[in-house]
């Protein structure tokens, strides 16, 4: 089983002892940026929570991997303490790699949190700059559409049009597209629309097709054939992927050691450049896989 890049709940840490990595400028609190990320944590809160990793040699803080603009402005509050995920290694990674910006349903979420504490619509709009309507529109956001496909696409980085065609479709259907645009990293409105177009229409609220997709009944059942077997193709992955990951997890840990030997790593970069470059694009390839949150 792969390690996750992250504690699985967020922690509460005290502002002294989180340490960070780089010098803002003496003018930050001016920027536009700047105010907008103090309006919004007045008005909503935290909505993204700082990234950190424990100090070494036994130190008692956490170093700041991600979120300093966060932090100056929790500071600029006189906050005591912030909503932080804690890394759980720190070899070898990009941490905005790992970090998964606000995903749709999260900011959903996050959107209905404030309402609930009693923050009107029209100050959220306020807040993020946006129109009260769009504030509108992602509080309904996942109106219509089942648990289960929530679910799966709760962490994803989901196009937002995407729920309006799910709506379209009935709760199993809904799971199948889901578990489809997963399985083709395809989390878009087109991707969308062409799994509602080879539907059969006992799968639709609406047995009427979308007229923008011009398709001959042979058309449709070709689509629906191929996805079936797509969506046989990804269960059949989906039953090995976490051994697989395994075994490619500790034999890029090998060859890290590997490279991490001057006398390796000088002779590959004098006579081997190229097969440098590859093990480098194979390994951060196998990473990013371990990172995905959908995966671990």
């Amino acid at each position: 089983m792969t390690r996750h890049a992250f504690q699985k709940k967020t922690m509460r840490v005290a502002i002294g002892d989180i340490l960070p990595t780089r010098t803002l400028a003496k003018d930050i609190r001016d920027t536009p940026k700047f105010r907008t990320i103090l309006a919004s944590i007045q008005e909503v809160g935290i909505i993204e929570p700082l990234a950190v990793h424990p100090e070494p040699a036994g130190g008692k803080g956490y170093i700041l991997l991600d979120g300093h603009l966060r932090l100056e402005a929790l500071k600029a509050l006189e906050a005591t303490e912030a909503v932080c995920l804690v890394a759980t290694d720190d070899e070898g990674f990009t941490y905005n790699r790992q970090i998964n910006r606000l995903s749709a349903i999260q900011e959903h979420k996050m959107i209905l949190q404030a309402i609930r504490k009693g923050v009107p619509p029209e100050r959220i709009a306020q807040t993020l700059s946006v129109n009260v309507e769009r504030i509108r529109e992602r509080e309904r956001l996942l109106d219509g559409v089942v648990p289960e496909a929530v679910e799966l696409l709760k962490d994803r980085m989901v196009s937002r049009g995407v729920f309006a065609i799910l709506r379209k479709m009935k709760p199993l259907r809904q799971i199948d597209a889901a578990e489809m645009m997963i399985s083709a990293s395809r989390l878009n409105v087109p991707y969308a629309k062409m799994i509602l177009a080879a539907s059969r229409p006992d799968m639709l609220i609406e047995v009427k097709k979308p007229r923008q997709l011009d398709a001959t009944p042979e058309d449709i059942a070709r689509m629906e054939r191929q996805m079936e077997k797509l969506y046989l193709d990804y269960k059949a992955v989906e039953d090995t992927l976490g051994e697989t990951l395994l075994v490619l997890v500790v034999a890029k840990g090998f060859v890290a050691r590997l490279l991490r030997n001057n006398a390796i790593s000088g002779y590959l970069n004098r006579y081997h450049q190229d097969l440098t470059g590859e093990l480098a694009t194979v390994m951060e390839a196998v990473g990013a896989d371990a990172r995905t949150p959908g995966r671990e």
